[in-house]
């Protein structure tokens, strides 16, 4: 089942008064279920690795809201499509396809999720500068998740 397919389920699921949804294809099988009790079979989320870059200095902690929200760059949260796993490279010895502080241009492939054996290449949303990444190499990740940011 191609990307654009499982896209369109997950917002017809989401929009509708659908709870639950279920297609078995040739390729396999899909279950969608609706709401935040939600639990998927076979399926635990990783943590989330708390980075050093997370925490605020005391210095910025201390200003107003408003002149801390100025001074902070616009960050860009790439998500994550679908569920699946997380890959830095498109193979195990390959080199990542981005690193932090890396360039990327609107389109470029910067990850790869797998999900149900299908390899799906996840593009930069917008241009700038690669400022973190989020996800370990093997991680499982959820709908929605923020992978990596560009600034």
């Amino acid at each position: 089942m191609d990307l654009r397919k499982l896209k369109t389920l997950i917002d017809l699921v989401s929009d509708s008064n659908v709870s639950e949804l279920e297609i078995t294809e040739a390729e396999g099988k899909v279950r969608i279920v609706k709401g935040s009790n939600a639990v998927v079979q076979g399926y635990a989320p990783a943590p989330v690795p708390m980075t050093p870059s997370a925490v605020v200095p005391s210095a910025l902690a201390a200003l107003p809201a408003e002149v801390a929200a100025a001074e902070a760059p616009a960050l860009h949260a790439v998500k994550s499509p679908m569920v699946g796993t997380f890959y830095r490279s498109a193979s195990p010895g390959a080199k990542s396809f981005v690193e932090v502080g890396d360039m990327v241009k609107a389109g470029d492939t910067i990850c790869i999720i797998e999900a149900m054996k299908i390899l799906n290449e996840i593009e930069a949303g917008k241009a700038g500068k690669v400022t973190q990444i989020l996800c370990e190499n093997g991680q499982a990740v959820e709908y929605g998740q923020s992978l990596l940011t560009i600034e």
